[in-house]
């Protein structure tokens, strides 16, 4: 069963809560804190792997999930980090969050943390000075990522063939490589894109035989826009054309037609145009299918082909492995040439360290909100309620400079402050 989307629930590992202890050591009256502090949860990690061509075993495992890693606890012990998860997926897998992708999987083996665990939480050991000799706060560990990923594969292939059903895609498939598709004489025979390995001269191409198209398929009529997808990632494009079409050159411009309106990207994609299932007609008849679609194709070529017969296909496959290597070639200087140019942005850690402070005035009550990634990921971590702790997060808000935005935006010491989902006073009350 071909599966080229799914949904899955990801859920990184949280990270383990610090330890509040302190040393009981006979003759030792008042030992020194040694909470240690909690482990960090487990990644949730993807690999690229080349044997696979579905996303099918994600419809039964629906929820992805790394172990959360251990608290601290005293004598300064340190707590397990939590085990990352590692799953294989497909080369050519997106990975979207919430829309957004935020992983693509172009070779084999590549690897990609698709769900950060949480960090563990510090200990009171962590907090021992000279002006605090014995704290009695730790921190919670951080909860891990956690979201539905909406995954999809784009079948990665040199060659996608195109055309109406029953074109003699899978035909031509299963003559020039190893593929084996079903093959019968009725629309939709493919309902599953298939790949397989042609040899032409001393090089090779990969080529997917995507499934029929028909007029409105990209408004998802016929199997619609589900298996347009796959022609995205595909170098060159071959066009194949019934021989036997009421009129070929209207057959090539509405698949034109249906790939532009998909993506304006296939407009420009390269493409070799092959007039199938001619062992039964006059070089005459063939000639005229040619310059009919010679007329309506501009510079593209076209060549007339028996898959039956074994007749023109190893001209056709040359040409697309031309077309590929140039497409290739194209795609590397676009490459080079983006990585040329000089861009300015802030840094990571300068974005990490960026905040903002709004003041809020909702009918029952007046709060200022703080944002910020870093801010936030303290406030995470913060016991709220343990008055250390939260005068650890006030300390933090000086550094950072956010204290004197409140005092400037007008907060007093009795004045509500909003980090994440958390309330507490701006000065200790």
């Amino acid at each position: 069963m071909f599966v080229d989307t799914a949904k899955v629930l990801i859920s990184a590992g949280k990270g383990g809560d610090g330890f509040v202890s302190f040393r009981r050591e006979i003759y030792v009256a008042k030992g020194g804190p040694d909470g240690g502090d909690g482990g960090k949860g487990g990644d949730v990690i993807f690999v690229a792997d080349s044997g696979l061509n579905t996303l099918i075993d994600f419809r039964f495992k629906p929820e992805l999930k790394a172990t959360p890693g251990q608290d601290g606890s005293k004598s300064d012990r340190h707590g397990a980090n939590g085990n990352s998860l590692r799953i294989k997926v497909p080369v050519g897998t997106i990975v979207r969050r919430a829309g957004e992708i935020i992983a693509e999987f172009m070779e084999a083996n590549q690897e990609i943390i698709v769900a950060k665990g949480g960090d563990g939480g510090f200990g009171n050991a962590h907090f021992k000075s000279s002006v605090r000799q014995a704290p009695k706060m730790a921190e919670k560990g951080e909860i891990g990522d956690t979201f539905e990923a909406e995954l999809e594969l784009k079948l990665l292939a040199d060659v996608g063939l195109v055309g109406f059903p029953n074109a003699g895609k899978s035909t031509f498939l299963s003559v020039v490589s190893n593929a084996r598709p079903e093959i019968a004489d009725y629309a939709f025979t493919t309902l599953t894109p298939n790949l397989g390995v042609a040899d032409i001269d001393d090089g090779s191409l990969l080529i997917a035989d995507i499934p029929g198209l028909i007029e409105g398929a990209s408004e998802g009529k016929g199997l619609g826009t589900a298996f347009l997808r796959h022609v995205d990632r595909t170098a060159v494009l071959l066009h194949l054309i019934d021989a036997y079409s009421d009129d070929v050159a209207v057959a090539y411009q509405t698949i034109r037609n249906e790939l532009s309106k998909y993506s304006l990207d296939l407009t420009d994609r390269p493409e070799v145009i092959a007039i199938t299932k001619t062992e039964g007609l006059d070089d005459e008849i063939i000639q005229m299918q040619i310059d009919a679609v010679k007329a309506v194709a501009g510079k593209s070529p076209v060549f007339a082909i028996s898959s039956v017969a074994h007749k023109g296909l190893n001209e056709v496959l040359r040409a697309l492995r031309q077309k590929v290597i140039e497409s290739r070639k194209v795609a590397d200087l676009i490459d080079d040439t983006d990585d040329d140019i000089a861009t300015i942005s802030l840094g990571p850690d300068k974005i990490a360290e960026s905040w903002a402070v709004e003041r809020i005035d909702e009918d029952d009550k007046i709060y200022y909100l703080v944002t910020g990634e870093k801010i936030e990921k303290f406030a995470r971590r913060t016991t709220f309620g343990n008055y250390e702790a939260e005068n650890r997060l006030r300390d933090i808000m000086k550094k950072l400079g956010i204290a004197h935005e409140l005092r400037r935006r007008g907060a007093v010491g009795d004045s509500n402050i909003r980090i994440g989902e958390n309330y507490f006073t701006f000065l200790e009350q």
